[in-house]
């Protein structure tokens, strides 16, 4: 009987061992199918690493770039390989690649030095605000990018190449000549891409995209290009959703077609040089010069944008809301009111006043 009992035990230990043998097997199939490359697929595709990431957080990047299979088995993989320390920048990564391939990319200097340069410009910034990130992000200083886009050889060239740029870039009263038609975006270049020409007509390629849509309306309209993105402008400052943006736009033709000066604070925090963030001073508002609305006789649009509007902004200076409205005024949590005349736009404020969301 014992011996009938070891010769069952030990088979039940065999087919036991088999079973784990070939559960491992199974395992490792299905870890090696989930970290492989999701396709034969070589196109490219960008994945950028910012500052904070982990090999962790990216995972999610990574999948919806369908460039992984699974999250879950990819931090497996990271789990298990304890890979170099990641690095920041923008990759070039394709489907094709495995998860270890992914990886050796990401963490290898060779690659981050041969990886492409991330510029992100978010919409309403200026043009010194714009050079700032070029000198954060490439090693051209923010004075050298500032002092080629005002070089009027190099703009002749521009507009020689660009049909929305116009002689109207070059009235002396306006601060930086293509201010507005940089197109705010994300832009990636490779390093052998890192020149203020290549990185400007990038921009410029991308603007040129975006107006084309529009082009036979901006041609055929009563305003020009030039003065379509100045409006746009104020509007990207003025408004935050579509809607208020299309509504800006139509008080701001009301008072132009009236007669009226535009009395922005937008242009006369860019008439200053200084940012929204600062208070403005009696004098900042009674200066007169080509940028400042609250002058009362700059009656108007000021003589060029102030700032790089989206194409939201521009879609709204080219389709206004006609209403009957002249003032608008935005409280702290930027929702916008919209008055007939001034008695009504005086109430508005006393009340955002009493209500502590007076925003000015």
């Amino acid at each position: 009987m014992k011996k009938v009992r070891k010769f069952k035990l030990g088979k039940f230990l065999l087919f036991l061992l088999l079973l784990i043998i070939i559960l491992i097997l199974i395992a490792l199939g299905i870890y090696k199918y989930q970290t492989s490359a999701v396709s034969s697929n070589t196109d490219s595709k960008i994945i950028d690493v910012d500052e904070g990431d982990n090999y962790y957080t990216i995972a999610s990047k990574l999948k919806k770039q369908n460039l992984i299979r699974s999250e879950t088995f990819y931090k497996i993989y990271i789990k298990l390989a304890n890979p170099k320390s990641l690095i920041t920048g923008s990759y070039e990564l394709n489907e094709a690649m495995s998860v270890r391939e992914i990886v050796k990319v990401l963490s290898d200097e060779e690659s981050r030095e041969n990886s492409t340069i991330k510029l992100t410009f978010r919409e309403g910034l200026n043009i010194t605000q714009m050079a700032k990130i070029v000198e954060e992000k490439t090693n051209i200083k923010a004075d050298e990018f500032i002092n080629k886009l005002a070089d009027k050889t190099y703009l002749e060239s521009l507009k020689q190449d660009y049909w929305f740029i116009t002689d109207e870039i070059y009235n002396s009263e306006i601060y930086y000549p293509l201010e507005g038609y940089l197109y705010p975006d994300t832009y990636h270049f490779e390093p052998n891409e890192l020149d203020i020409d290549t990185i400007v007509r990038k921009i410029l390629d991308n603007t040129e995209t975006k107006l084309n849509e529009y082009k036979e309306q901006l041609q055929t309209n009563e305003y020009s290009v030039h003065q379509i993105l100045t409006l746009a402008s104020i509007v990207e400052l003025e408004a935050v959703s579509d809607e208020d943006r299309a509504t800006v736009a139509g008080v701001l033709y009301n008072r132009l077609n009236d007669g009226w000066s535009l009395g922005c604070d937008a242009t006369t925090y860019y008439a200053a040089k200084k940012p929204m963030t600062e208070r403005l001073t009696q004098s900042d508002l009674t200066a007169c010069n080509g940028y400042n609305t609250r002058c009362t006789s700059l009656i108007g649009l000021p003589v060029g944008p102030i700032d790089n509007p989206s194409i939201s902004s521009i879609k709204a200076a080219l389709n206004p809301t006609q209403s009957d409205y002249y003032y608008f005024v935005a409280d702290t949590n930027k929702q916008v009111y919209f008055t007939k005349n001034a008695t009504e736009h005086d109430k508005i404020i006393a009340k955002l006043k009493d209500e502590g969301k007076w925003a000015a």
